[in-house]
């Protein structure tokens, strides 16, 4: 197994940390297609990079992990592997940030989740929210969720990156049918 380190360049520019990080994904996936495995493996190191660097010490991370598409229920979210407080198993696609990147398939960038409507708390600290569907062969296989404590955690930055590193962990890896 590859070590991989958790980029801890507290003092790295933004886009820096995440072209090291989208170089740190590409490790991890890099000889590994279970799908289990790599969303455990990255959510890890998503999460802890960006409690590392300095631009999020001041808007701490408190949540970084998967949403998968319920194979029972092509309409709903379930858990997966994620870093964090508990959290909510179940979202109905279209309801709040993590349903409504599913159901338009397109990136929701929130400033301020209390105004979101129909925002679901799963942790009331969460103040800002970037979610990333995951779609392959226009089929949504599930979604990144990030939150922050924050309000204005995420930037357009965030998005583009994020959104690369959603697109590695696509293509890497065997999703079941």
């Amino acid at each position: 197994m590859k070590d991989i380190q958790v980029n801890t360049d507290s003092s790295a520019s933004k886009k820096d940390f995440y072209e090291i990080l989208l170089s740190q994904v590409k490790s991890i996936c890099e000889d590994q297609t279970f799908w289990v495995t790599n969303l455990s493996n990255v959510s890890s190191v998503i999460y802890h990079g960006l409690m590392s660097l300095t631009y999020f010490q001041n808007k701490p991370i408190n949540w970084c992990g998967f949403y998968l598409t319920d194979p029972k229920n092509n309409q709903k979210l379930i858990l997966g592997p994620f870093q964090g407080k508990v959290a909510c198993t179940l979202i109905p696609f279209g309801k709040g940030v993590c349903g409504a990147a599913a159901a338009t398939r397109e990136t929701q960038l929130v400033e301020d989740v209390h105004q979101f409507p129909g925002h679901i708390a799963c942790d009331s600290a969460s103040n800002s929210e970037i979610v990333v569907p995951l779609v392959k062969d226009d089929r949504v296989l599930g979604v990144l969720d990030i939150d922050c404590e924050r309000t204005n955690g995420f930037d357009e930055e965030d998005k583009k990156a994020l959104e690369a590193i959603v697109q590695v962990i696509i293509t890497s890896c065997e999703w079941p049918a």
